[in-house]
């Protein structure tokens, strides 16, 4: 999920090596601000919209907290909302035997940790905020890029009283970057597409157009430049070096969004943020 409720990336992307003015007019920097959302529009879809950055503040919230309930999910299984007791019966190699000890949402360990399961993939933490008050960043870390948990000894509440706002007692929030960062390649692109559609949009005699997007007729002493939509767009291409050249590199197939999953591999645990960062 690189651009949760989304249909497009969450913001311009930033850019490098670009041709704009260097004292831009207020109408100018409107066309400069749509031409670098244009641009990132294009190669973000053009990756596989696998890059940027998208905040989303979630409410956590735990299914026994619901009315009537007895059971409730908390990390991949199904848990009594009264605990459980120690051993329990466990299949393992088709054989069932007694785990004599905790463990935490998979399994990984004999001590059982709080943790909550955010939506896959998380970036980053901004914050997290209990009844009103900033949790220090030092007090939970993220595991497997979606798992938060906490290291400092203290719980996450049991509720969330979603009627309220999260600066009040009794709620609490994550606010999580979601996606991947953009790397220096894109901002170089980004730089010199929208340049090129900035010049376009205001008829600079020295717009960068390719090449290979016109197609040129000459009759009876005129001449008509015709834009060529089969060859600009070949194989995923832009016709333009820094564009081109960070398509090829994260998209060298040209091929749409493709993601595979495995079910049978091993589940193996590893920090993606630890605490503090």
């Amino acid at each position: 999920m690189t651009a949760p409720l989304n249909v497009g990336p969450c913001e311009p992307w930033p850019y490098i090596c670009d041709d704009f003015p260097a004292e831009p007019t207020s109408e100018e920097q409107i066309i400069i601000d749509s031409a670098v959302m244009a641009a990132t529009e294009a190669l973000w879809h053009r990756t596989k919209r696998q890059f940027g950055l998208c905040e989303l503040t979630l409410r956590p919230c735990r299914r026994e907290c619901w009315p009537g309930s007895t059971w409730a999910l908390w990390g991949p299984l199904w848990q009594n909302a009264t605990g459980w007791s120690w051993p329990f019966p466990a299949l393992v190699g088709g054989q069932w035997i007694n785990v004599a000890c905790g463990a935490c949402g998979d399994h990984c360990s004999c001590s059982t940790v709080k943790e909550i399961v955010l939506p896959y993939p998380v970036a980053n933490i901004v914050e997290v905020v209990i009844d009103g008050v900033v949790l220090p960043s030092s007090a939970y870390r993220v595991d497997n890029h979606r798992l938060l948990v906490r290291v400092d000894g203290g719980d996450w509440p049991r509720c969330n009283d979603l009627s309220k706002e999260d600066t009040e007692e009794g709620t609490w929030s994550v606010t999580a970057q979601y996606g991947h960062a953009v790397p220096h390649l894109a901002q170089l692109a980004v730089g010199q597409l929208a340049s090129a559609i900035f010049k376009a949009c205001t008829g600079a005699a020295n717009c960068p157009l390719p090449a290979a997007t016109v197609r040129q007729i000459t009759r009876q002493g005129v001449t008509k430049v015709f834009f060529d939509a089969e060859s600009a767009f070949a194989k995923g291409k832009i016709g333009l070096y820094y564009p081109d050249l960070f398509i090829h590199t994260y998209n060298p197939s040209a091929t749409g969004m493709t993601s595979i999953y495995s079910i049978d591999g091993p589940r193996r645990r590893t920090t993606t943020i630890a605490p503090g960062t």
